[in-house]
């Protein structure tokens, strides 16, 4: 009748003995990890130009591309080209003028000085008013107006004809009411189909406000994958990674120990970059910090496992930046951050699937911008891990194939 007692002790001593050993094992695995952060923590303070690399870097970066990254096309160079030279006419160019969109910079008077001042890119656009303009007006026809654009870059002549297929609409509206409005007030209102429209989450439609979070993201991208690619290289240059191989330190507690310290590093960016991207931009966050914290270290995951990546398979800081390079431009091409991905082609959406800065672009703009929470960036963030831990141990196991 003492037997169940004896056996459920044993199986308690068992158990108490496994947990120590695991201690143990824990403890001497950090107490091994610990000399490498430490190590790793001196050689980056160390040097003046890495803490500047670190965290002074990231900080010019987002204020730089944040005011250079931008679709908002105001006050662009505008050529005046008025054959008419009348009332009609003066007043259509300074509805164009005194827009915030349009800015006269030059007033030509044949074709040779429209021509010479497209060629030459002295502007961008050319409005041309024909003769006779306001004699169509007065006459009852329609009348017409040429808008000359420089179409090199099609995304802003797209804006430009918008506003200033706007701006016509509005001139042309504002005749019609002069010359029927006293025959509309008398004959009654005349049914119409009004748009109300309201932009949720960027009421005004900043370009700025959308781009900034995947500034954040980019940066962090872009000094956390140079760090660590940078990282296992040096030792390789420098000839102490033989000194690494023959110590007692694991393989798994070597990248541990490199990995950490350009994590921490990531992060401090990462709230650092948001501060500046609040107080000086004016981007809001709507969202839960804390759930940006997550998202970072799952993003910094990926990341880190592909500088690791690419500092076990280059043999020299140049050809590790090569290698980055050839991996980081399609990532932010294929990402999101400038061109949508739902316009891309079948076959490259595809290939986003495994883009990590896609899903981090989405979670980030989701926190920023939204306010979403788990419930709705929950699948994203699972790609994100599941793309981590494969990058990160396709990594870790073609370094522990190096060091053999």
């Amino acid at each position: 009748m003492f037997r169940i007692p004896i056996f459920g002790f044993r199986i308690f001593h068992i158990c108490v003995h496994l947990w120590l050993c695991i201690c143990a094992n824990l403890c001497n695995m950090w107490q091994r990890i610990k000399h490498i952060l430490i190590k790793e923590f001196i050689q980056m303070f160390r040097d003046p130009r890495m803490r500047v690399v670190m965290f002074v870097s990231p900080l010019f970066q987002v204020l730089l591309m944040s005011f250079a990254v931008s679709t908002d096309v105001k006050k662009v160079p505008t050529a005046v080209y008025d054959l008419d030279n009348t009332a009609e006419s003066r007043r259509l160019i300074r509805d164009f003028t005194y827009s915030k969109y349009f800015a006269a910079k030059e007033y030509i008077a044949t074709d040779e000085e429209q021509r010479s001042v497209i060629d030459h890119s002295a502007v961008n656009t050319v409005i041309r008013i024909p003769r006779g303009f306001s004699q169509d007006i007065a006459a009852g026809r329609t009348a017409s107006v040429q808008l000359i654009v420089d179409g090199t870059d099609s995304n802003t002549t797209a804006i430009i004809l918008h506003y200033a297929g706007r701006i016509v609409e509005g001139y042309s509206l504002a005749i019609t009411r002069k010359r029927f409005g006293g025959f509309l007030t008398s004959a009654g209102n005349i049914p119409q189909v009004e748009l109300r429209s309201r932009a949720w989450f960027n009421e005004n439609l900043e370009s700025n406000i959308f781009y900034v979070p995947g500034v954040v993201a980019m940066v962090v991208l872009i000094v956390t994958f140079i760090l660590t690619a940078m990282t296992i290289v040096k030792e390789k240059e420098a000839g102490t990674i033989e000194q690494l191989v023959v110590s007692p330190i694991r393989p798994i507690e070597l990248i541990l120990g490199k990995l950490i310290p350009y994590a921490v590093v990531g992060i401090i960016d990462v709230f650092l970059i948001t501060f500046v991207a609040v107080v000086a931009l004016h981007v809001p966050v709507r969202g839960n910090l804390f759930l940006l914290f997550i998202a970072s270290c799952l993003f910094l995951l990926t990341t880190l496992g592909l500088g690791l990546f690419v500092s076990t398979r280059s043999k020299t800081q140049q050809e590790a930046l090569m290698m980055m390079f050839f991996i980081a431009q399609p990532m932010f091409l294929l990402s999101g951050f400038v061109f949508p991905v739902a316009a891309m082609p079948r076959v490259v959406q595809f290939l986003t699937v495994i883009n990590p800065l896609k899903y981090f672009l989405v979670i980030i703009r989701g926190i920023f911008l939204k306010g979403s929470g788990v419930i709705v960036l929950w699948p994203h963030m699972l790609a994100l891990l599941i793309i981590g831990v494969i990058i990160v141990t396709i990594s870790a196991l073609q370094f522990r194939k190096r060091l053999g």
